[in-house]
């Protein structure tokens, strides 16, 4: 045995440190290493890729010769071809005989190459030659039929080569052979036509005369009956003409008119052909310049037949061609618009503005929308529902994606168009007049769609899923289902705005169901009225159509834009050259047939799609939250949640989504660095960082839009909640908006909500350094104010409108009177209230104030709607320029008093502080409507928030409106007059236009509803506009818009003064505190004085108990989930054994001072005349 054994059995590592190679079997002569190995291999792949590249070589030279031997002895043979052509020239051309002519036709066509001018000239003499004998008479000949194709070709390409000089006979003689061969003219229709518009637009065509270009142009267009295949022959002779030449810009002009081309052309069948091309993709390839061309072209033509606008097949070319073209038409008519210059200044847009369409363009696609043209569509309503078939309803539903496109296209003229629509008429099946909005509303009940989904709320989700993912090939099915939705969303347009003009009255006062059936003469709008029944079922229908738009919005929305004209080499200029008549990028096409708009209406997507169904259904609900005419609880949807646990999660998604927001701030903040990075090596001449910053630009875009289908893929309770929040009960919406309130408190507080422990942190972390003691004293300095009791507002305004949205923190306040001697009082939190309710009782209510609101007949307050303009009159009275730095300034300080204000309020929802104030309907309506995620779901002005304004408005509009006669008796225009009023100086008044030209445009019986409209916008709307938004943008800084979109408005009125409900005593006694000796001892016993004080309380009617609160409070309501959340708490202090001392109280802390009375009657006595006296305030 070894006795070295050491237990292991692994063999010792040897370690080799003299470079010897020790492995006696490594890399002998004999045994060639692995390396060697791999040499001999790689040497073998070389050297037969060598023998490959020769043998590639040497046939590539063999393909060389054979082709070079080809060419040069085509070459030669052409030669020899001249040789003979010109022979026979000399010799026999003074003959001119047709078998030598013949001869010669048939040399031409095969030696003629476009490339020498000899050959050119060759051709012209032939032309020449045979034009002597007669084109028809020599073509005609047996033996030249076989030659006609190729002669046509070659003197096509002679003709192009020419450009821009052009012979006469040449082109006669092309003219010639289409005429007697038509079937060729297919190979060479596009050329053929595009060569015309090279003649027609070039500088030098002055050889040709009107005449023969029109015969020109007309020769292809003729049928031949004769033909088998004519239709086929036809139609690509006018899909050529529509593709090649009327795409030339400025054609009129070039032609003179187009009356000559009008009377030539079958608009029919070059309709047919447009509808053929452009479902083909063709159209789309078009450069969209000459898209605009052709559309303008072609609507000029149609006019000049004056032929009816009618005709299906006419209005699917239109439609399509508006679809193609509707990015840029609206992206550019309006581009040269005063208002959409100044939208343009004040967003301040960096990019170039687009170039305005030119004036022919313009004109034309403008003469579409006139009342004519829309009387023509409500007229082809009219046949195709009466004929009840299945073309008809294909040919209702082309009409109603042509109207509907029109609304997407022209947004300035979409009143107008609505108007029309609704001031028609259709013919019901038992041939009476029927108003056009019940006519929709019949088409619309009548559709699959609406009875799946009104019958099931989650059809909705299955219905809408094909409209946003797009298959390779649409069904029928799909087909059918577009025409449904064209309908649907036709209706929701029209009563859009019709619901924007009808005042309650008319609305109740609905006709029978009945369509068709005469009744005793009623107004327009009360003829329009749905039946409350019908309205109930549109309502189920809106709601459960909307709950699946946001519950499932994040598998559901698009990306809210049309797919961009070209990709991103655009940029760099890497895209193929582009031709004359076809756009570079074939892939930006296919990606945007992919992106198929919404019902393959032009400019219509999901998101569109989903706000105007949400301010459809919130109009309904505004109208049923102000008079009731729906069941209690019909607009519940809490069948569709878990209640359970509805809040807790619904806190959970808000949390969810304010991590993918910060997150998103993140990388918008590194974006932004490298955003002005890039900005400051954009030197001048240089290119590519101007591109780079489009491209950046268009990115952040990209980012912004995927980032909000995020937020709504991780919050649909939330998605839901705010946009329509009435499906969810009052009370539990209002606990998720003091959720949410706390969730930012702690969050803004490092979770020290309690204001005396955040100060407290403030401190302790400012102990920890030099710098963060700075800080933090900088900090609770700034949250620090000393506010004088006669200038509360001006105070405030000078010291905290610096803080923004820090507002939010805990602020101290120190009162002083008018010798600057504080005023006793420690700020615990009721100081801060006090300081609160007085800003805004001075802001809002004092004679003596800043003037911001003013009171409308119910007292109740909205901003000055001449605020603006009185401040620009006082400015002009002082002699300060407008538009100078000082004029500016004195603009901005008024709004962002308004802004300040705004913040105030908005600090007393967010600490639960109530207020007695009351504001207007229409103006809490805009605070509801600040968090919507659209325009079109957010606040409409209509004549029933006028009520809330100026009653006397209100009641002349309604009889303006239901005026039996003829309303241009008041000699009224679109203009509307704003009155100014400073003190001590006259009234002025400034007259505005309500529309573009205004001035000169009557108010007529069949405009009207649209100058209603008007005077509502401009009053609700327009004329308040830049003080509504400085005070919105406060409020939002303070309060989330979004937590503001779950109340309506009277809710909201709701949350900032308190319940209006009787007051619940019993509820107020159980959430009181005591102190001194009315404090509760180990006995639980009330002090006798305390139970005399709720012997009277119940006692009181609630009028007097409603004033015992205010005076204790500060406002006569109580909280909304009751007195327990009322800040700070109800409580009652001994205030001493005198029984002839009235009552007292402190309301910055809702303390009731009360001595000690021994009987109830001398309690209710001395709390009544305190109450009613008002007397007895000071702080403790």
């Amino acid at each position: 045995m070894n006795q070295t054994f050491s237990g292991s059995s692994r063999r010792p590592r040897q370690v080799n440190l003299s470079g010897k190679n020790l492995n006696p079997f490594a890399a002998s002569s004999w045994s060639p290493s692995t390396s060697g190995t791999q040499k001999t291999v790689a040497n073998a792949q070389q050297e037969r890729e060598q023998r490959r590249q020769e043998r590639e070589r040497l046939n590539a030279s063999k393909r060389i010769q054979r082709i070079w031997r080809g060419h040069r002895s085509r070459r030669e043979l052409a030669d020899s071809r001249r040789a003979q052509w010109d022979e026979i020239e000399a010799n026999g051309g003074q003959s001119s005989s047709e078998v030598v002519l013949i001869e010669q036709v048939k040399l031409l066509v095969a030696f003629f190459s476009p490339q020498r001018r000899d050959d050119v000239g060759r051709l012209a003499n032939l032309s020449s030659s045979i034009a002597s004998l007669g084109y028809r008479d020599f073509l005609s000949l047996k033996d030249m039929q076989p030659l006609l194709a190729r002669l046509a070709n070659v003197t096509l390409e002679a003709l192009q080569k020419s450009l821009p000089e052009c012979s006469t006979d040449l082109l006669r003689l092309l003219v010639a052979v289409i005429n007697l061969r038509p079937e060729s003219f297919t190979q060479i229709s596009r050329p053929y036509y595009a060569l015309l518009s090279d003649l027609v637009s070039g500088a030098r065509h002055s050889s040709l005369d009107r005449g023969q270009i029109m015969t020109a142009i007309r020769i292809p267009l003729e049928e031949h009956i004769e033909l088998g295949k004519n239709d086929e022959i036809n139609y690509d002779a006018y899909a050529a003409l529509a593709l090649n030449f009327l795409t030339t810009p400025d054609l009129a002009n070039l032609l003179g008119s187009l009356d000559d081309l009008s009377t030539i052309l079958n608009l029919s069948i070059l309709s047919s052909a447009l509808v053929r091309e452009y479902s083909s993709s063709s159209g789309n390839q078009l450069q969209s310049e000459r898209r605009l061309w052709l559309l303008a072209h072609f609507i000029s033509l149609h006019r000049l037949q004056r032929r009816s606008g009618q005709e299906p097949e006419y209005l699917r070319a239109l439609s399509l061609q508006l679809s193609g073209s509707s990015s840029e038409i609206m992206g550019r008519i309006d581009a040269t618009d005063p208002e959409t210059l100044q939208e343009a200044t004040d967003s301040g847009a960096a990019d170039k503005p687009p170039a305005p369409l030119p004036s022919f363009v313009k004109d034309e696609l403008l003469s579409l929308v006139n009342q004519d043209s829309i009387s023509g569509l409500l007229a082809k309503f009219n046949i195709d529902y009466a004929k009840a078939s299945a073309s008809g309803e294909e040919d209702a539903s082309l009409l109603a994606s042509y109207a509907l496109t029109l609304l997407r296209i022209f947004p300035r003229r979409g009143d107008e168009i609505r108007m029309w629509l609704y001031q028609g008429s259709m013919t019901s099946s038992t041939g009476s007049q029927v108003p056009a909005l019940k006519f929709f509303w019949q088409a619309m009940r009548l559709t699959n769609t609406f009875s799946v989904i009104t019958a099931d709320s989650k059809a909705a989700r299955i219905l809408l899923r094909p409209q946003t993912i797009t298959t390779g090939s649409g069904s029928s099915s799909d087909a059918q289902r577009d025409r449904e939705w064209r309908t649907i969303l036709l209706f929701l347009e029209l009563y859009t705005f019709v619901l924007r003009f009808t005042d309650d009255e008319e609305f109740l006062s609905a006709s029978t169901p009945n369509l068709g059936q005469a009744d005793t003469p009623v107004s327009r709008m009360r003829e329009s009225a749905l039946p409350l029944e019908d309205v109930k079922r549109l309502t189920i229908f809106l709601k459960n159509l909307a709950f699946t738009t946001y519950y499932n919005a994040g598998e559901l929305s698009d990306d809210g834009q049309q797919a961009p004209e070209s990709g991103l080499g655009t940029y760099f200029g890497t895209n193929t050259p582009t031709t004359r008549f076809h756009s570079p990028e074939k892939s930006a096409t296919a990606k945007r047939s992919s992106n198929r708009p919404f019902a393959g209406i032009a400019g219509m997507t999901f998101d569109y799609v989903k706000t105007i169904v949400t301010g459809v259904m919130r109009m309904l609900y505004e109208r049923d939250s102000r008079r009731r005419f729906l069941p209690k609880d019909h607009w519940l949807m809490t069948s569709r949640f878990e209640m359970e646990g509805f809040i807790p999660d619904v806190v959970m998604e808000e949390e969810r989504q304010h991590q993918v927001r910060e997150e998103g701030e993140e990388e918008d903040a590194d974006d932004t660095d490298l955003f002005e990075r890039a900005d400051g090596m954009a030197m001048v001449g240089m290119a590519r960082p101007r591109r780079a910053l489009q491209i950046e630009s268009m990115r952040r875009q990209q980012q912004k839009l995927a980032r909000q289908k995020v937020l709504a893929a991780v919050g649909p309770r939330l998605e839901v909640l705010q946009n329509m929040p009435f499906v969810i009960p009052f009370e539990t919406r209002v606990q998720i908006f003091r959720e949410f309130v706390y969730l930012d408190q702690t969050r803004r507080r490092g979770g020290n909500v309690d204001p005396d422990i955040w100060r407290m942190s403030i401190i302790q972390q400012s102990q920890m350094s030099r710098h963060n003691r700075m800080d933090g004293q900088e900090l609770l300095g700034r949250h620090h104010a000393k506010i004088r009791r006669d200038q509360v507002f001006e105070d405030a305004y000078s010291q905290f409108y610096q803080l923004g949205e820090g507002l939010k923190e805990p602020i101290q306040i120190t009162f002083v009177d008018q010798f600057d001697t504080v005023e006793a009082g420690i700020d615990g939190g009721g100081v801060t209230k006090e300081f609160l309710t007085s800003v805004t009782n001075e802001a809002f209510r004092a004679e003596d104030g800043p003037n911001l609101f003013v009171a409308n007949d119910q007292n109740l307050l909205y901003p000055s709607p001449s605020a603006l303009d009185e401040r620009q009159e006082l400015l002009k009275q002082f002699g300060i320029l407008k538009g100078s730095v000082e004029w500016q300034e004195n603009i901005n300080d008024l709004l962002r008093r308004y802004e300040f204000l705004g913040r105030v309020v908005g600090k007393c929802l967010y600490e639960g502080i109530l207020v007695d104030i009351g504001f207007a309907g229409f103006f809490l309506r805009k605070w509801a409507a600040s968090g919507a995620a659209g325009t079109e779901s957010g606040y409409r002005a209509n004549i029933n928030d006028l009520r809330d304004l100026d009653e006397s408005l209100y009641q002349g509009l309604l009889k303006l409106k239901n005026y039996p006669d003829n309303v241009e008796d008041f000699s009224l225009d679109f203009t509307i007059t704003d009155t100014v009023s400073l003190p001590g100086a006259p009234t002025q008044t400034i007259t505005r236009e309500l529309m573009p030209g205004g001035a000169n445009i009557p108010v007529t019986n069949e405009n009207r509803p649209l100058y209603v409209f008007l005077v509502a916008q401009h009053r609700l709307t327009n004329q308040p506009k830049y003080q509504t938004q400085a005070f919105l943008k406060g409020l939002g800084e303070i309060i989330n818009p979004k937590w503001l979109s779950m109340f309506n408005q009277s809710e909201l009125q709701t949350l900032i003064g308190g319940d209006a409900s009787e007051i619940d005593v019993q509820d107020l006694r159980q959430n009181t505190q005591y102190g001194g000796v009315y404090q509760i001892g180990d006995d639980g016993l009330e002090h006798p004085t305390v139970r005399l004080f709720w012997k009277v309380m119940k006692e009181l009617d609630d009028g007097d108990r409603r004033k015992v609160l205010k005076y204790v409070t500060s406002t006569p309501r109580a909280p909304l989930l009751g007195f327990s959340q009322l800040n700070p708490r109800f409580s009652i202090r001994d205030a001493g054994s005198d029984e002839e001392r009235l009552p007292s109280t402190s309301t910055c802390v809702n303390l009731l001072k009360l001595p000690r009375y021994s009987t109830a009657t001398t309690l209710r006595q001395k709390l009544l005349y305190a109450v009613n006296s008002g007397a007895g305030f000071d702080l403790s």
